[in-house]
């Protein structure tokens, strides 16, 4: 019986075998249960790789050997900085005790995975973010609960009516717990509910509130809103109504609106503003409107002036008492779209009366009206700045040479009762 190796097989006693290359030698073992292993350093640690035949066991081998050769050589010719940068690397290394050839083999197949550094950091923070124990909690309670803290707080009946608006529409789209809900979620969402540029950025300002509370309070591990991709909103051109229109919008107005119509346009307060104005705010004898910290969006107390005109569309609200506009946001937004929608006239053969299509109403327009006329009329910036509360450069920016002087003089020539020589309106104003 021949017990010869059949040709071609390694026998078992020329193993162990090293594998030389320059000055490094690996090892290749034989298994007793068939195939070869190759003993690893290359990490700083030893480890066996496994191979099914001696030739790849081999090759292995003597590509490790000749990878541990060349780092020989590196490390024969390295600098001194180098050499300072490695022992460096280790102390860094040490208190976590791994090897620098095992970190640096790590981070390389992570690499590999992410592309950069920068990514590997972000995942890293993501993991670390998402790894943090919070409390589980529904988006639509979560919104709820930040709803009553603001209230709490003092934020005004508008801002939480909004914010209650925009958080309740983004519950119905999200009944899971606020720590559930990522930026690829809500970027999807964005997508599906295709809003306008404007309306985009107010909910993602919205959203990043929300999230930031939920943050703080442990219902989420990290602001999903962070990662939303922001939209540039491009202003349009300033409308402003012209004297007739304002005299139309006058006309058409109700008792309750009245004032707000006129105080807008000859005044030049923004719509929150005028909401939450009371009367006592408004001086007749003095001859001005205090627009307090808790009322001006900005927050910051400023004195507007009352025009002759003004002055007498508010005579007959001398000795009212409360808010001055006594409804609420919706009302007021409603009194708006009213208000223009009764500015068009009917055509009446038998008086003779022409047809008249309504007006729009344009966002902001009664305070780009004053602030137009206003600069036309005076020609300073900064003292139209800051009767509006905000700043010269805006002024100039947005109502320089808008108008001409004489439309100036007609705007705030608007009285309800005037000699025949100033603009005349008919209208009755009641309490």
């Amino acid at each position: 019986m021949n017990n010869r190796p059949k040709r071609g097989r390694k026998r078992a006693k020329d193993y162990p075998k090293k594998v030389t290359f320059g000055r490094e030698s690996v090892t290749v073992y034989q298994r007793k249960l068939g195939g070869y292993m190759v003993s690893n350093y290359a990490e700083g640690k030893r480890r066996f790789d496994s191979y099914p035949t001696a030739e790849e066991a081999e090759n292995a081998a003597l590509a490790l050997a000749k990878k541990l050769s060349e780092r020989d050589v590196i490390s024969a010719s390295m600098t001194r900085q180098e050499a300072i940068d490695y022992a460096a690397a280790v102390q860094t290394l040490a208190p976590f005790n791994v090897s620098l050839p095992a970190t640096a083999a790590t981070v390389a197949e992570c690499l590999k995975k992410v592309g950069s550094l920068d990514k590997l950091m972000e995942a890293v923070s993501f993991f670390t973010a998402r790894s943090k124990k919070t409390t589980e909690k529904l988006v639509s309670a979560v919104a709820a609960e930040l709803i009553e803290v603001k209230k709490t707080r003092g934020a005004s009946q508008r801002y939480r009516e909004d914010l209650k608006y925009r958080l309740t529409r983004f519950a119905d789209s999200f009944r899971v717990n606020a720590s559930s809900v990522t930026t690829a979620d809500i970027n999807e969402w964005f997508d599906r509910e295709k809003f306008k540029p404007q309306s985009y950025a107010n909910f993602r300002r919205v959203l990043f509130g929300f999230f930031q509370f939920a943050v703080s309070r442990g219902y989420a591990a990290d602001n999903p809103i962070l990662g939303v991709e922001k939209v540039k909103v491009r202003g349009g051109d300033t409308l402003i109504y012209t004297p007739e229109e304002m005299i139309r919008l006058l006309a058409a107005a109700s008792g309750e609106f009245l004032p707000c119509i006129a105080i807008g346009g000859f005044a030049g307060l923004r719509s929150t503003e005028i909401e939450r104005l009371e009367w006592s705010d408004i001086d007749l004898t003095a001859r001005h409107i205090v627009i307090g910290a808790s009322r001006s969006k900005t927050a910051s107390r400023r004195i507007v002036p009352i025009s002759d005109n003004l002055a007498a569309w508010l005579e007959n609200y001398k000795d009212a008492e409360g808010k001055v506009w006594k409804g609420n946001h919706k009302e007021f937004y409603r009194a708006q779209k009213a208000t223009a929608r009764n500015t068009e006239v009917k055509e009446n053969p038998e008086t003779g009366a022409r047809a008249v299509k309504a007006l729009s109403w344009k966002t902001n327009a009664l305070r780009h009206s004053y602030a137009s006329y206003r600069f036309a009329e005076i020609g300073d910036a900064g003292r139209v700045a800051g009767e509006l509360g905000n700043s010269a450069a805006v002024v100039h920016r947005h109502y320089r040479e808008l108008v001409k002087k004489a439309a100036a003089e007609k705007w705030f020539g608007i009285k309800p009762e005037q000699p025949a020589n100033i603009v005349s309106l008919p209208v009755a104003v009641n309490q």
